[in-house]
């Protein structure tokens, strides 16, 4: 998994596609797809993200200001 810089900012218009909260993680899948989640469901499956090789943008730093 490659964490990049957000360059689209999330909105809480974002949902998690596992659970519906607002999403902190955008996944950009290999194949051209791509998944929302949260930040508990996206470390959740972190491990298989990497290994696919999934480019994600991570803004859960936001949740520190919450």
């Amino acid at each position: 998994m490659t964490a990049t810089l957000a360059t689209e900012n999330l909105t809480a218009t974002d949902r998690c596609d596992r659970c519906g909260a607002q999403a902190y993680l955008l996944v950009r899948l290999p194949s051209g797809g791509e998944l929302y989640f949260c930040n508990h469901h996206g470390r959740e499956h972190e491990d298989t993200l990497r290994e696919s090789g999934a480019d994600i943008v991570d803004e859960s730093s936001r949740l520190a200001g919450s």
